[in-house]
């Protein structure tokens, strides 16, 4: 297992007289403060900052811990009593409230195969399934269908229900029944050939001799495995076939389920190229397929943001959909397959269901943008009728909350903060958001007197010259604002989230250490990433190369103007991941505006990386791409090639992070780093 680290420096000789003031950075007293911050901006030096909360089984009592000036207190509190109580242990606490001690972590010896998650389940494995009325069990053999009777031995009693499965065509062991135990829902499955790629472990720590590792991988374009819909008859042995012309070339088809009057199984059709997206009901009697809702784009649906629950004994379906340009709830008439109404509306975002209560019509969620004049990207809690109507704000603070519901729902635990404001910690009723207690204010005093600085949160406009563009300035501990600081960002721009942390954080792991160097650091969101609406994120489409950089330039350049410290002439980027195939495109297609750029892990050749990741937003079929450090070589460019073995999927671990330093004090401010035998990064 390796990582690999590109480097690419695109300013030549003008590094040979930088600006007068950053050659003083970049100094061994700068590396040794850079790693002396990790062990001083930590958690521990934020006073009464809540950690490890939870709210004890089936009670209104919560716990807690937060450091003190004293040291570390555990902290109980019974919401019904306004009784607080204060323990100088975890373990003390844990025996007042009753908690259950945790077990020890024995030794583990010998290395243990952990399922990867891009392993794809064949199906084939038989086990039995009960039917709900206890009667029969069914399961797979030999490709197809078999039935018995429950409690007999399996070799009697026993019925085969299809004889059409082959090698090339089985019946999925993933069975079910209906509900009144009458038939059976099964998907016969058309396998692929694998593909696997491999890799050499060249320092194991356990031996001696390298390994050589087979890792199943499925990359843009190849062939995925096809379901086709069955149901049998159990008394009859009369099967049912879906039509497959309207299931065909499936991404997949999942989420199936009986309708709880055992007429329908409804499942979930993601056509390949993600353009079509269809929730569809097979009837029981006559395998005909209706579709119940229906998502298309020109562009992309983006299946994983989708979230589905059905209400009124199936009767309803509440559906998450960005057709209207943001993500909001719909509730849908499954019968019909019509949409009775939209629930939630705005030109803002939901994020999250976290409960639907069919009792007394209410659904409880997150979102973000609601409140227009602050960041669009913190998170805040709501309640809202099914009819659309009693939106209840229930953190209505500004800031990015946490919450976390008693198990009725009575209570909620609040935590929120900024990336620039220290986190509060409040109790609040769940049904009106009224605040009942203030648990915690954190005190932020001793990370100052240790040279914290806070990140500043800036805004400007990106392309269209209309839309705003958040962000984070970062400055070391000894900013001095008469001198000229080179600008380094730190870009992660994979669509389907957004990246610019919002919450309080004293150490940033990516970009906290790197300032100290003598940087300004930046971080932001720019178009191309998620939650602005769905046109915001479109600009991703076939498009991944675009990585926001037209918006990132002009933030970088308005932020500039308003600070001249920062050199816009000396500006360098890096990533890892998706952020680490972007910082070289910007090298490579923006080499006006960025001078260097350190890359890990970067997925340089998409038609190379993952498929559901490169599909989603690249679509299908897939097109020509690059694979860029042979381009390099060919080209006859200069560039460092790192690799560092036994790292994982990470920015270069601590060695990563010590080259990444060097690459950028040498490249940027123009200096010699120094010896690293000088340097205490332990």
């Amino acid at each position: 297992m390796k990582n690999n680290i590109l480097g690419i420096s695109l300013m030549g000789m003008a590094l040979a007289m930088p600006v007068a003031t950053a050659s003083a950075q970049g100094t061994v007293e700068d590396y040794n403060r850079a790693y002396d911050v990790r062990r001083q901006f930590v958690a521990d030096s934020v006073f009464h900052w809540v950690r490890s909360s939870a709210w004890c089984d089936s009670s209104h009592v919560l716990h807690y811990q937060i450091s003190t000036p004293q040291g570390k207190k555990f902290v109980s509190y019974d919401a019904d009593k306004d009784e607080l109580k204060t323990y100088d242990s975890q373990q003390a606490m844990e025996k007042a409230l009753g908690i259950k001690p945790r077990p020890v972590n024995k030794p583990r010896f010998g290395r243990r195969h952990v399922r990867h998650w891009m392993e794809v389940d064949e199906e084939k494995d038989a086990y039995p399934v009960l039917s709900p009325d206890g009667k029969m069990e069914a399961y797979i053999e030999g490709y197809n269908v078999v039935i018995h009777e429950a409690g007999k031995p399996y070799t009697e009693a026993k019925r085969i229900l299809t004889q059409d499965g082959t090698i090339g065509c089985y019946y999925s062991n993933r069975i079910q029944w209906s509900p009144d135990s009458k038939h059976i829902f099964v998907c016969k499955r058309v396998p692929v050939e694998k593909r696997y790629v491999y890799y050499v472990e060249s320092s194991p720590a356990d031996q001696l001799q390298p390994i050589l590792h087979k890792q199943e991988y499925a990359k843009p374009g190849d062939a995925v495995p096809q379901h086709f819909p069955v149901i049998i008859d159990v008394a009859s042995g009369k099967k049912v076939e879906a039509d497959k012309q309207l299931i065909e070339n499936q991404y997949a088809l999942e989420w199936m389920q009986w309708t709880p009057d055992s007429k329908e199984v409804t499942m979930e059709y993601n056509q390949r190229g993600h353009h079509l997206y269809q929730m569809l009901a097979m009837d029981a009697e006559t395998g005909k397929l209706r579709t119940v809702v229906e998502e298309r784009a020109n562009t992309f649906v983006n299946y994983l943001r989708l979230w589905r629950q059905f209400i009124k004994d199936g009767k309803q379906l509440l559906w998450l959909s960005e057709r209207d340009n943001w993500n909001h709830l719909y509730l849908y008439d499954v019968q019909k397959a019509k949409v009775i109404r939209q629930i939630t509306k705005g030109e803002w975002f939901v994020r999250g269901i976290q409960r639907v209560d069919e009792e007394k019509g209410e659904i409880y969620f997150s979102a973000c943008g609601m409140n227009k004049n602050e960041d669009p990207y913190l998170v805040h809690y709501y309640k809202i009728g099914m009819d659309g109507k009693n939106l209840v704000a229930l953190t209505p603070e500004e800031g990015n909350h946490s919450v976390q519901y008693t198990y009725d729902y009575r209570y909620l635990l609040d935590t929120y903060s900024k990336v620039d404001v220290a986190p509060v910690t409040v109790l609040r009723d769940a049904q009106t958001g009224k605040l009942v207690k203030t648990m915690e204010t954190a005190d932020i005093s001793t990370l100052k007197k240790h040279g914290w600085q806070t990140p500043e949160v800036f805004v400007a406009k990106g392309r269209d010259g209309k839309t705003d563009m958040w962000g984070i300035i970062q400055r070391p501990s000894n900013f001095n604002p008469n001198k000229k600081y080179p600008v380094i960002e730190y870009i992660y721009s994979g669509p389907g989230d957004a990246y610019t942390p919002k919450s309080f954080m004293p150490y940033n792991r990516y970009t906290t250490s790197l300032v100290e160097l003598g940087f300004i650091v930046v971080q932001l969101d720019a178009m191309g990433t998620s939650y602005r609406g769905k046109k915001f994120e479109e600009v991703c489409y076939k498009n991944l190369k675009d990585a926001g950089f037209p918006d990132r330039e002009l933030w970088i350049k308005a932020a500039a103007k308003k600070y001249p410290y920062m050199d816009i002439d000396n500006v360098g980027i890096y990533g890892c991941s998706a952020g680490g195939q972007e910082s070289t495109t910007a090298v490579l297609l923006h080499g006006d505006f960025y001078k260097a750029a350190y890359s890990a892990c970067g997925c340089h050749d998409n038609r190379m990386d993952k498929i559901w990741w490169n599909e989603q937003w690249m679509s299908w079929p897939i097109d020509s791409s690059y694979q860029v450090v042979n381009a390099l070589e060919k080209a006859n460019k200069d560039f460092e090639l790192v690799v560092i073995p036994g790292a994982h999927h990470t920015m270069g671990e601590l060695y990563g992070e010590h080259k990444r330093y060097d690459f950028f004090v040498k490249n940027m401010l123009g200096v010699n780093p120094p010896k690293w035998n000088q340097v205490n990064s332990k």
